[in-house]
């Protein structure tokens, strides 16, 4: 068709229907529906390329792009108000939000702080713990034990320096808040942080009080806000002038003083009523760290944190200048070194048998020992000075001594040279090999099978299945008594006497007599190879001073409340008879004789029949020697904590030593009073060594005796001779020496 070829010279199918209705429609200008803003433009023939533009894009089927309006100064000022307008609102609108938020953390917070403490309706300031005071003797106060707390003081009671100092140095603001100091806290934040570390704390003394009445030490957050909600309810429930009296009541002021008025009797020995300025300045400035300040431990460090605390009264106005530059270095000490005294091992001792004594603690109470202080000062000073002079000579760094009566009353108890040091009780706790010392077990349980002290038993060398025991001093001396042999300390024949009678009749003899202790029935049960206490060796000697009769070593005799209830009496012991008298008697002749020229020959007590013996442990570890009158039995052991060897201490020396001044002074101006001895011993023990053992004549050279008189010569009846000693009656030196060395060779062992 001519008209297809016009257009594009393309075939160009016909099209019908709506479609080709609309295929030739076209909007032009003036179709357009007008904008109350848009403008008329006007033509302008300077650009006829611009109009061909606008009217090819608008022919085209695109939609109109927006105009902008144009960039002038009132737009900007309009956009800059709009824009800060917006700025404004959104920071109240963020402000609010976050501020509302913030509420209920914190509120959610609390709650669950407060839901971890006690009911506030249930809280009630609770009782003080109970004291416990430990008296002598006497009657005089040795220790205490819980928390030493003195009785209430009012506050009108006080002198008003005392409070004040308190306010001064802790809590300025005592007065204006309300259980919180928030400018407190924000001053001691910044403090902290110029002195980059914690150098002064924010809490009020509400706040301490709260911590010390309900809450524990530990330094936590929420501690912390347990703390700050019970200060709260504090200040709600009490005047200001209740919390400062409960405060100065409660607060801890170091070495066991809890209040001022027990602070004012630890450290002045005065009442919190008569301080001096000085010393209440000292008492208010205990409680930044009271076990670091405590003037009996730190008077240096508690003298200047006074003068710091009186600088701060002085600073609120509540004293002068010149009354704080007169009270420097004023403070009337009048303390003792706190925890270095001996007797709090005694005290420590009663603390852990209160519990099966009276059961749970709920109040003060009073206990009444059987300690005299006066022989516990003696028995402190004779082990802590005869150490100080030896101790580097003999290697030894500890020791410990038991005194109780033949009825087992502890009257003296030295658990080691320096209690403040170390706490460990080396006189009950520690368990140590007895040595020698065990022997007369060995013996009694000889003597009961029908031996007597005249019995005579071969000293010779011994094989027991490849153990060979052997003398301290590698001699032998023949035919001996049974009482020159424990005299002597000789070991082949105290094991001969275990292996005859046997090693588990040795061991229930032990065990009858009071030892505790689990004993290994052996051969080398002989030479005390099983460990035992000091208290429990000691306590088992004891028949042999009372007659026979068993006992239990005790140092309570009463506990009664602080009003007088008696809450427990000590009652006789019941245990009856352990040792037949004559045995008793036939026991204490053999061991008098271990005093008289045995091993401990160098113990004197003149005027007094004493008895005992002497024991010392495998390679010198343990030096021991427990001796006694009818008056008392006394122990002494030394050694070192680590079971190290010491230089070759033996029971007979430094033990024997400390026993002697000890014994000594705790018998001066006492009627002496003899030990229970055979009746037949009217002319002495040595008088009856002769009729049994010597011949008319000179005894032979290989049978060594103890004290044997001079041949022919005449015994008085009532006196026993002691003659020159002949060759045959040395004795090893110090044959009270190693014993426990042949452990490693029983049995392969």
């Amino acid at each position: 068709m001519a008209w297809g070829r016009k257009n594009s010279g393309g075939r160009k199918e016909p099209q019908f229907g709506l479609a080709a209705a609309l295929s030739e429609l076209r909007l032009s200008p003036q179709d357009r529906i007008s904008v109350a803003d848009d403008k008329p433009k006007k033509s302008s023939s300077k650009s006829p390329n611009k109009s061909a533009r606008r009217k090819t894009d608008d022919s085209g089927d695109e939609p109109p792009r927006e105009r902008k309006p144009p960039a002038g100064r009132g737009g900007a000022k309009r956009r800059s108000k709009s824009r800060a307008g917006f700025s404004i609102s959104r920071l109240f609108y963020w402000g609010a939000v976050l501020g509302l938020w913030a509420t209920i953390a914190v509120v959610g917070v609390m709650v669950w702080v407060g839901a971890h403490l006690p009911a506030i309706q249930s809280l009630e300031i609770p009782k003080r713990p109970p004291m416990i005071q430990i008296v002598g003797l006497d009657g005089s106060v040795l220790a205490t034990r819980g928390e030493m707390a003195g009785a209430n003081v009012a506050l009108k009671d006080l002198p008003p320096y005392l409070p004040k100092a308190f306010i001064a140095i802790e809590d300025r603001r005592f007065y204006s808040h309300y259980g919180v100091d928030p400018l407190g806290i924000a001053r001691a934040a910044v403090t902290n942080i110029l002195h980059h570390g914690v150098s002064q704390g924010g809490s009020t003394l509400t706040q301490q009080l709260a911590k010390n009445l309900f809450l524990t030490q530990e330094r936590t957050f929420q501690r912390k806000l347990q703390e700050v909600e019970l200060a709260l309810w504090l200040e709600r429930k009490h005047s200001k002038a209740e919390i400062l009296e409960l405060y100065l009541n409660r607060v801890y002021f170091g070495s066991g003083a809890y209040g001022v008025e027990a602070a004012a009797q630890r450290y002045f020995g005065k009442s919190a009523k008569n301080v001096t300025i000085a010393e209440a300045a000292m008492l208010a400035g205990l409680v930044k760290s009271p076990s670091r300040l405590a003037p009996n431990r730190n008077p240096e460090g508690a003298e200047q944190r006074a003068q710091l605390v009186l600088a701060a009264m002085a600073d609120a106005k509540f004293i002068t200048e010149a009354q704080a530059q007169a009270s420097i270095g004023h403070p009337s000490y009048n303390v003792k070194p706190a925890g270095a005294g001996t007797v709090n091992y005694v005290a420590d001792w009663i603390g852990e048998v209160l519990d099966d004594l009276i059961g749970q603690i709920d109040q003060n109470v009073v206990v009444e020992t059987s300690i005299d202080p006066k022989l516990q000062s003696i028995a402190e000073a004779s082990v802590i000075d005869e150490l100080a002079a030896k101790s580097v000579k003999f290697n030894v760094s500890q020791g410990a001594l038991v005194a109780m009566t033949p009825d087992g009353a502890v009257r003296a108890m030295v658990g080691g040279r320096n209690y403040a040091e170390s706490q460990y009780n080396r006189a009950v706790t520690a368990k140590r090999q007895p040595g020698s010392a065990f022997k007369p077990f060995v013996y009694l349980t000889a003597i009961e099978a029908g031996l007597t002290p005249e019995t005579i038993r071969q000293d010779a060398p011994l094989d027991v299945k490849g153990w060979k025991p052997e003398n301290y001093s590698h001699e032998y001396f023949g035919a001996v008594t049974l009482t020159q042999a424990l005299a002597m300390s000789l070991n082949t024949v105290a094991v001969r006497l275990g292996l005859e009678v046997g090693p588990k009749n040795v061991v229930r003899t032990a065990h009858r007599l009071g030892i505790s202790s689990k004993l290994d029935a052996n051969a080398s049960i002989a030479l005390g190879t099983s460990e035992v206490s000091v208290i429990e060796l000691v306590g088992a000697y004891a028949p042999f001073a009372n007659g026979g009769l068993g006992i239990s070593p005790h140092v309570v005799t009463r506990i009664r409340t602080a009003e007088g209830k008696v809450l427990y009496a000590r009652s006789a012991d019941q245990l009856g008879q352990v040792i037949e008298p004559r045995n008793v008697a036939a026991m204490n002749t053999m061991m008098q004789e271990t005093l008289l020229s045995g091993t401990a020959h160098k113990a004197e007590l003149p005027g007094w029949m004493a008895a005992g013996k002497t024991g010392t442990s495998q390679d010198f570890r343990d030096a021991w020697f427990i001796g006694y009158t009818a008056n008392l039995v006394t122990g002494v052991w030394l050694g070192n904590d680590d079971n190290s060897p010491t230089r070759k201490a033996t029971g007979g020396g430094l033990p024997v030593e400390i026993w002697t001044r000890f014994m000594k002074a705790a018998h001066q101006g006492i009627a002496p009073v003899p030990l229970p001895v055979p009746a037949s011993q009217s002319g002495g023990l040595l008088a009856n060594l002769v009729q049994a053992v010597a011949p008319a004549s000179a005894p032979p050279a290989s049978v060594p005796m103890v004290n044997t008189p001079v041949v022919n010569a005449p015994v008085a009846a009532s006196a026993a001779v002691r003659p020159a000693p002949t060759r045959a009656s040395v004795r090893p030196e110090a044959a009270g020496g190693l014993d426990g060395w042949l452990v490693d060779r029983l049995f392969g062992r």
